[in-house]
Formats: structure tokens, C-alpha cells, sequence
């Protein structure tokens, strides 16, 4: 078992590290929408109100609900996956399955992550955002 979580853990950084060998990439959203620590970052400059701040940490807390679901369904792809390299000859089908699970998994959870923070930049007023827009400039 333990073996199995530091292959895992190990195939894991392989991937975190091809995506980063690219270098930093752009901002794909060119700064329109922001994550939830910048808009508490800046909440008394925001004059953020109590129902902005309860609606916002509602819709952190609803996500990270679900993306932890979505976490034990890429372990478990990713678990299979490796009981499968382990076999001689490896069955790429097999592997090849497991791989688009884990990143089917992968592609929720950032879908998830998207809501949320259109969802976050719908609570805000359009002074608000002008100004975390101005902010990201500096």
C-alpha cells in the first residue's frame, strides 16, 4: 500500500511537473474573474457587505465539497493505473482507461472551479470589479 501511494505521488509530480517544464502560462481569463483569497485580500478596499462576504464563502465551501469528491476519483484512477503498469506486458487499453478517467476526474473539478468564480464575480458590483481589474494592472 504504501509503495502503491508513493508511486502514485510520484506519477502525480510527473505530471505537475511537465505542466510546469511549459513555463508560467497567461492568465486565460486576461484577469476577468478573480480567485476567492484576491476578493478577501482586498475586501475593505471592496467595502465588500456582510451578504457579499456569507454569498462568497457559500460558494468557496460548495466547491470544496465537491472538487473533494472528484479528488478520490482520481486517486482511485490513478491507483488503477498503477496496478496495471505493474503487469507484464502492460495492457495499454487498460491504461489508457484509467488515464481518461483520472483526467475526465481533473476536467470536473476545474469546470467546478470556473462556476465558482463566475459565480464569485457575479456577486460583485461593477466597482468592484473595475477596481480588482485595476489591481491586477499594478
Amino acid at each position: 500500500m504504501r509503495k502503491g501511494l508513493l508511486v502514485l505521488l510520484g506519477f502525480v509530480c510527473l505530471f505537475a511537473a511537465t505542466a510546469f517544464a511549459a513555463g508560467p502560462k497567461e492568465d486565460p481569463f486576461q484577469g476577468k474573474l478573480f480567485a476567492p483569497n484576491v476578493i478577501l485580500e482586498h475586501r475593505e478596499e471592496l467595502g465588500l457587505s456582510k451578504q457579499q462576504f456569507t454569498d462568497i464563502r457559500r460558494a468557496v465551501v460548495e466547491v470544496q465539497a465537491n472538487v473533494a469528491e472528484f479528488e478520490w476519483d482520481v486517486a482511485e484512477a490513478y491507483q488503477q493505473l498503477m496496478a496495471e503498469l505493474d503487469v507484464a506486458p502492460v495492457d495499454e487499453a487498460a491504461v489508457l482507461k484509467h488515464v481518461s478517467a483520472a483526467l475526465k476526474a481533473e476536467n470536473e473539478v476545474k469546470k467546478l472551479q470556473v462556476a465558482m468564480l463566475v459565480r464569485l464575480r457575479n456577486l460583485l458590483s461593477e466597482e468592484q470589479v473595475a477596481y480588482l481589474e485595476s489591481v491586477r494592472d499594478r
